[in-house]
């Protein structure tokens, strides 16, 4: 009796419990993920590993009572909450770029990001026909992030994507050759575009589009595909590595998903719902 009347006490205790809190706990939990989401798929997971070496190297001096490291963290912490913004200033600048681009927002409308059936075989075709003819090729294709500023580098096309389409525009001394095509909603949308080029240590054996494709995997969720003008080659680019491709039909294996025909398109929130009506059914 005395244990349940002791266990009566520690729950009057907790803070009550009501309808909002549940929300916000919900809101704060969403929150988390995106943010650890984010830090894994950017640079700033390497700089989040250093800090939380320096938290536990505290925690260290405060348990053993190191006064004077002690002191000298006091000391640093203002001057370290400003470096850690100069840092991480790149990666926070894009995840603002991004909170507001119309891809983060079409996905909670149910606008996903697979191609139409016929890209992907376009796609193939037009990089197995370059690499025969060793034409060099550069081709970005967006997915839940926006690629609106290197849309901008280049020169504004707007076709459908069509293997004659894209090895035109990279056959050689042709006006659009040089630079990036980007893809974008099913849509050639620009072509001789700027990437980013990558700090990253590569092969030798790979160029300066190589170098430009691994960038913009680094900066973005894009694929790109990477057909080398010396020796014919296929890469994809995707998460920040260069993948070597043998055949071109391998490239299904890096390429989005295909939407089937006449297949509806679902919101997050219908796909849930979908799932847990299966559940009951079963």
């Amino acid at each position: 009796m005395s244990a349940f009347i002791k266990m009566k006490g520690w729950i009057s205790l907790l803070p009550s419990f009501s309808f909002t809190g549940v929300i916000e706990i919900a809101i704060l939990a969403a929150l988390i993920y995106i943010i650890l989401l984010w830090i894994k798929n950017t640079k700033a997971w390497q700089l989040l590993k250093g800090i939380l070496i320096i938290i536990l190297f505290t925690a260290f001096a405060v348990f053993f009572r190191l006064t004077t490291i002690v002191w000298l963290i006091e000391r640093l912490s203002t001057a370290a909450i400003i470096a850690i913004v100069v840092i991480f200033q790149p990666e926070l600048r894009k995840a603002l770029e991004q909170l507001g681009s119309r891809n983060l927002i079409s996905q909670f409308r149910g606008l996903d990001t697979r191609q139409n059936t016929h890209i992907n075989e376009e796609l193939i075709a037009a990089c197995s026909t370059m690499s025969e003819h060793k034409t060099g090729a550069l081709i970005v294709i967006e997915q839940t992030q926006s690629l609106e500023e290197i849309e901008k580098t280049g020169i504004y096309v707007d076709g459908i994507v069509t293997a004659a389409l894209l090895i035109n525009i990279f056959e050689k001394n042709t006006p659009l050759h040089d630079g990036a095509v980007v893809i974008s909603h099913d849509r050639v949308t620009s072509a001789t575009c700027y990437l980013p080029l990558s700090d990253a240590e590569i092969s030798k054996a790979y160029g300066t589009r190589h170098r430009a494709a691994l960038g913009i995997s680094e900066n973005s969720d894009a694929i790109t595909l990477v057909v080398s003008e010396e020796t014919g080659r296929i890469s994809v680019a995707s998460e920040g590595k260069l993948y070597r491709i043998r055949e071109p039909e391998e490239l299904l294996k890096y390429l989005p998903k295909e939407e089937k025909e006449g297949e509806e398109r679902k919101s997050i929130f219908s796909r849930i719902f979908s799932k847990e009506k299966k559940k009951e059914q079963s």
